[in-house]
């Protein structure tokens, strides 16, 4: 395998290998691009013959159908009618119902006296009339013709051997209770193929035979109907099983120069046609059904593709329409476009293997680069890892706008976390502006002293722009991650927590500091040497100064139904995004309850779940803003529930803004002190006046609820969860911001 590896990484194959596979691919997409276009062509002509044939046999089957209505009213003029009587009223009645009936070719009613009466279409296109009657010295046939709309003229009169008794559709008829149709038949006079609906009308009341009336169809008329076809080159023909051909436009001139016969009707061995032969020859005979889809014929090495429907019209007819095209005639567009395109594929398959050659010829050069490079490469990297007095061992945590490491301090050999901030694409802001502000935000944090805070060692700018913060590591977990991963957390330890948090803000607010952004994954609890239980607040990314003291006083909050009187985006504009937050800001969350991202840039900044009604509204905010999510994270580590659980971050702003808490002894399962119920609702007051007044007030207020003994969280007990849950084996993390974190024990950090 590695001698292998070797002969294909050597010059000369990447030369040779490379080259013929952008050759080889290059031919097999063409190769299954031609294919593939074939066959799309194919499948579009098939559907559209198909749907050719299937129109063609309802334009038969809607001709045969007239029939029935002609027939309705021929019954009852036959009842009506005396033969005896004058022939022009009857004549009047037989041209009606031959107006618009394209195939309909005759129109007869016969009487059991050897009497014919009918209407006909002559030769001419003109309806005509008959009146035919047996004597003794023969039938006696005249003709007559309409003029105008009031009465008719004799055309001509003749003699013949005609009687309409001996007639197969008159013997049909009389033998049936039911109407009729005749088979195919070369009619009277002429070899064109006809066929005929026959119907016996007996006496009210008797099974004598009153009359038989008819309706003949002319199928040669019927191939009107066929030559409708829209498909330029196809054949269509009009047949039954046996290989009687009824209609076949094609083949009309051929059809019209045979001559005359009465005995049968016309089969296609009359017409010694290729095409006729090899398709009853393939798809004849009584078993044969008509397909669904197309079928494949071979006529003289020509293959045609045939779609056959049959005519719906009468259980026993047994006519079938099929169209029949040349497959050449479909694919000659294509075959013209194959060439082109396989012309064209050619050359930039040609181009494309050159292109190649000088690729490979380019990584043979770039190996012998890359020898060079990896030197300088090994030493650059080396010098990135030196950040000041610091040097980077580990890589905690990558995201877009950031990343967190663990690092060493190289004289004290001291264990920190370091999160580097790219800020050199901040919108809106120069690099000055922005080291500036970063400067004066670190300034700030720097000064916060209390356990509870996280330490800030040192901070930077590097020469490319990129901030950074050196800060303590950190054994522990979040509480977000804590609530994920054991549940709803005991009311004697959830304090315990809220009052070390309110420890951290309560400096923080005297320092005219606003966290905005307190949740449980900025609350981490850790171990400190021997003790437990300790909570660090982190990720003060979004904190600013508060609002001037001496400065007006806020607009009140809206009540319920008025806070849709915003800004055009539907949130009011908030305050400028700090610079120790652009990682966080990145996007919106779209998702479902329990996603906590950061609302956009230029809207209200913080987390929806966790946001306090001013500040979503955009309003300038004080430390009661922080006490608010200080009771949102009460509610969720007692019940494991966020308190509003909305999908998207405008339903969720929207019921911090105007909904009520919901009730907590259907939330939260576990003991709980009425005093805490009523302290965290406080928190929850949805204008600041209604919180407690500042951290301090609502530490002292959770101090002094009384725990019961059988419900206390003790020190012997914090100990055991972490000797349990936290071995001491256990590697220290470092928190890692959300945007950065790739495992769930570590997150972000200020």
């Amino acid at each position: 395998m590695a001698r292998l590896s070797a002969t294909i990484a050597s010059p000369l194959a990447v030369l040779t290998l490379l080259p013929l596979l952008v050759a080889s691919i290059g031919l097999f997409l063409t190769w299954v691009g031609q294919r593939s276009l074939r066959e799309s062509n194919l499948t579009m002509a098939s559907d559209r013959i198909d749907e050719e044939t299937t129109l063609l046999a309802r334009g038969i089957s809607a001709a045969l159908e007239q029939s029935d209505p002609v027939m309705d009213r021929l019954s009852s003029l036959a009842l009506d009618h005396d033969p005896i009587k004058g022939f022009d009223r009857a004549a009047h009645s037989l041209r009606d119902l031959m107006q618009g009936r394209p195939g309909v070719s005759y129109i007869s009613v016969s009487f059991p006296d050897g009497t014919f009466q009918g209407a006909y279409r002559d030769e001419d296109g003109s309806i005509r009339f008959q009146d035919s009657r047996v004597t003794s010295e023969g039938t006696v046939v005249k003709r007559y013709t309409l003029i105008g709309h009031e009465r008719i003229t004799p055309y001509y009169e003749e003699r013949s051997s005609y009687d309409p008794r001996e007639r197969e559709f008159y013997k049909l008829a009389v033998s049936s209770e039911q109407r009729v149709w005749t088979k195919p038949y070369p009619f009277f006079k002429t070899h064109y193929t006809g066929i005929t609906r026959a119907q016996a009308v007996r006496e009210q009341g008797s099974a004598n035979v009153h009359a038989v009336i008819t309706v003949d169809f002319d199928v040669t008329a019927l191939s009107a109907i066929l030559s409708r076809t829209s498909m330029g080159g196809a054949t269509t023909l009009l047949y039954t099983q046996d290989g009687t051909v009824l209609a076949y436009p094609h083949g009309e001139g051929r059809i019209n120069d045979l001559p005359l016969r009465h005995d049968r009707a016309l089969l296609y061995s009359d017409l010694d046609d290729p095409l006729l032969n090899s398709f009853f020859k393939e798809f004849n005979g009584p078993e044969h059904a008509p397909a669904s889809g197309l079928t494949e014929l071979d006529v003289k090495g020509e293959k045609q593709l045939v779609a056959e429907k049959p005519i719906a019209v009468g259980s026993d007819l047994g006519w079938s329409v099929a169209t029949i095209m040349p497959e050449a005639l479909i694919l000659k567009e294509l075959h013209e476009h194959q060439r082109r395109s396989t012309l064209a594929a050619a050359l930039a398959t040609l181009v494309a293997t050159g292109m190649a050659w000088l690729f490979a010829r380019h990584i043979l050069r770039t190996r012998r680069e890359a020898a060079f490079a990896r030197a300088e490469a090994r030493e650059a990297v080396a010098r990135a890892q030196e950040l000041g007095s610091y040097r980077l061992v580990e890589m905690l945590g990558k995201g877009g706008m950031g990343e967190v490491w663990r690092a060493e301090h190289r004289l004290l050999v001291r264990q920190a976390a370091i999160k580097l901030i790219s800020t050199g694409t901040d919108a809106g802001l120069d690099a000055n502006e922005v080291q500036e502000r970063f400067r004066r935000e670190a300034q700030s944090l720097a000064t916060l002293r209390s356990r509870n805070t996280i330490e800030l060692f040192d901070y930077g700018v590097t020469a490319e722009g990129t901030c950074f913060y050196v800060m303590e590591l950190l054994d522990g977990m979040d509480l977000e991650t804590l609530v994920d991963k054991y549940g709803p957390q005991p009311a004697a330890r959830v304090i315990d927590f809220l009052i070390q948090a309110c420890n951290s803000l309560a400096e923080a607010h005297d320092a005219g500091l606003v966290h905005r952004d307190i949740k449980p994954a900025n609350l981490y609890v850790c171990r400190v040497a021997d003790e437990v239980d300790v909570i660090k607040v982190l990720d003060f990314g979004l904190v600013r100064a508060a609002m001037n003291k001496t400065s007006e006083r806020p607009p009140a909050l809206p009540g319920p139904g008025q806070a849709g009187q915003e800004t055009k985006s539907g949130v009011h504009q908030g305050p400028p995004r700090s610079v120790l937050s652009y990682e966080e800001s990145v996007t919106d969350t779209a998702g479902g309850e329990g996603q906590e991202r950061l609302t956009q840039v230029g809207q209200a900044m913080g987390t929806p779940a966790y946001m306090a009604p001013e500040q979503a509204l955009g309003y300038e905010l004080d430390g009661r803003a922080d006490l608010y999510a200080l009771g949102c994270i009460g509610f969720y580590l007692l019940s494991g529930r966020l308190l509003f659980e909305r999908n998207g971050s405008l339903p969720m702003m929207m019921a911090h803004i105007n909904e009520p808490p919901p009730e907590f002894k259907n939330r939260i399962a576990t003991f709980m002190p009425a005093e805490l119920t009523t302290l965290l609702l406080q928190c929850l007051g949805k204008k600041p006046s209604q919180r407690p007044s500042d951290a301090r007030a609502l530490a002292a207020a959770l101090k002094a609820i009384q725990i019961p003994p059988a419900n206390e969280w003790s020190e012997a007990q914090a100990q055991a969860w972490w000797a349990t849950r936290r071995p001491k084996a256990a590697p220290p993390t470092s928190p890692i911001d959300p945007a950065c974190a790739t495992q769930p024990a570590q997150r972000g950090v200020a």
